[in-house]
């Protein structure tokens, strides 16, 4: 092969790889006005329901990519404590991010799930010991004043609750980025599987201990299936593959899809906006994501920075 067609080959596999990370954080994004949508479901409820689709529909592809039964077999012998620890870490992931979209507005649920990558940075240097980046520390900076401004609004309206939600979400992907990074692990499958595992386990429990069941209507029944497959099955699906292709700085500003259109559907079918503190902290926010990001271009970047 000519080194004309290896780099136009090059080329097509990143433009590739980009439309498969946009139309990722595109899934990701569907999350608040799905969730909207539902009719009487609880918290609790749409979880379920969400975790046992998830789950199934994760199983279906890691038994496509392994191959066959015996490689199914091989991926859940490999799995580790960093799987345990990294599923078990997404219970709080997951359900903080639907409690937040019920207890908040969905820009500020979604500006505060973006804080992800900042506490997995913190996370990773008191934990593993790995190196901050000087841009980092200054992005990190700049956005807890984005949050605080976030925060204030929200004592002040009274979503203080969905924001410690949003919050506690960010803090449980930032675990499962962590555990990832603990053993090396370059397959997020495993851990997500028993993350939706984990999830339906205690919800279901929760149902039926706090006596709301898991009788709820069928139009919920779908939305909540919707987010299993569509939201995160799907889109954790196109993030994986298209990933392969972009530099890991480009994936952090490619991911900010997500943020920026989910709170543009409720607003757009909804009619849902967010409050001037949101729009000014979220704002400081994203701009303190994408200062870290572009920076990252420039330079090697730390792994989970």
């Amino acid at each position: 092969m000519s080194a004309l067609a290896a780099a136009a080959n090059i080329d097509g596999a990143y433009r590739r790889g980009v439309l498969l990370v946009i139309l990722a954080g595109t899934c990701w994004s569907i999350m608040g006005i799905v969730v909207r949508l539902t009719e009487s479901a609880s918290a609790w409820q749409i979880l379920f329901y969400r975790s046992l689709t998830l789950s199934a529909f994760v199983l279906i592809v890691m038994g496509v990519r392994a191959g066959s039964i015996v490689g199914l077999r091989h991926v859940f012998r490999k799995m580790g404590v960093s799987a345990v620890a990294g599923g078990l870490a997404l219970v709080f992931a997951f359900c903080g991010s639907i409690v937040a979209i019920k207890e908040t507005t969905v820009a500020n649920a979604m500006f505060l799930f973006a804080t992800a990558p900042f506490f997995a940075a913190l996370l990773a240097r008191v934990l593993l010991g790995e190196a901050v980046r000087t841009a980092t520390w200054i992005a990190m900076a700049v956005a807890a004043v984005g949050i605080a401004i976030m925060v204030a609004e929200g004592i002040t309206l009274g979503h203080l609750l969905g924001n410690l939600w949003a919050t506690i979400s960010a803090v449980g992907f930032a675990f499962f980025t962590l555990a990832l990074r603990w053993k090396r692990s370059d397959d997020m499958f495993p851990a997500v599987f028993l993350g939706g595992v984990f999830t339906t386990i205690v919800m279901g429990l929760l149902c039926v201990s706090s006596g709301e069941g898991l009788a709820i209507p069928l139009r919920d029944v779908g939305l909540s299936v919707c987010l299993g497959v569509v939201q995160l099955g799907l889109g954790l699906s196109l993030y994986t593959i298209g990933s392969r292709h972009v530099p890991a700085a480009e994936l952090a500003l490619l991911a900010m899809t997500e943020v920026v259109l989910g709170p543009f559907w409720v607003w757009l079918f909804l009619g849902e906006t967010a409050g001037t503190g949101t729009l000014i902290g979220g704002v400081v926010l994203l701009s303190a994501l994408a200062y870290n990001a572009v920076s990252g271009l420039r330079h090697k970047p730390v792994p989970i920075a």
